[in-house]
Formats: C-alpha cells, structure tokens, sequence
C-alpha cells in the first residue's frame, strides 16, 4: 500500500474527514458520546471492521471519550487503508 502525499491526505479530510486532523505522519480526532457505554459500544463496532480490514487503530478511551490516531506502520505514515478506516469510524459514529 502506497504512502498518500500531504495534497492527498488535505484533500481526503477536506473531503471526506473534516473533523479529523493530519499532523505526524497520522490522523487523528477524539469522539465524544454521552456515556462510557456508548463510547465502548463505539469501539466494539469499530473493532469489528478494524479486524475485517486486518487495520488497527492506535486509540485509547476514558469515559465519555475515544481518541484515535491511525496511521499504517508498514508503510510509516497515512495510507488509503487510513483514510477508510476513518470514514468507517464516521458511519459508526453517526448511527
């Protein structure tokens, strides 16, 4: 999987990830949901397709919060599979 150059990833979050941010050689963004269920149900949907995808999250929850970061390690920065991934979590989140 190739690298995606810095025009690509700026188009991909203006696009399709708004919310998200790109700095690192990652993206990343926090989600916050009303209670520590919602936002542990939030990561056991997104596990489900992070392991279809066999693309894993780097993220970490507390509470009410889930925050994110994803880049693919192989490759060193942020990949097409980063950017689905994303749009991914987005779909689960607007449930």
């Amino acid at each position: 999987m190739a690298l995606l150059n810095e025009q690509q990833i700026t188009e991909s979050i203006k696009t399709f990830l708004p919310e998200w941010e790109h700095n690192n050689n990652l993206i990343s963004k926090e989600f916050k949901f009303r209670n520590f269920v919602e936002a542990f149900a939030f990561m056991t949907a997104v596990a489900l397709e992070a392991e279809k995808m066999d693309h894993h999250p780097d993220w970490s929850n507390v509470y009410n919060r889930v925050a994110v970061k994803l880049n693919t390690h192989s490759e060193g920065g942020v990949t097409e599979k980063d950017i689905e991934l994303a749009k991914r979590m987005e779909r689960i989140y607007g449930r």
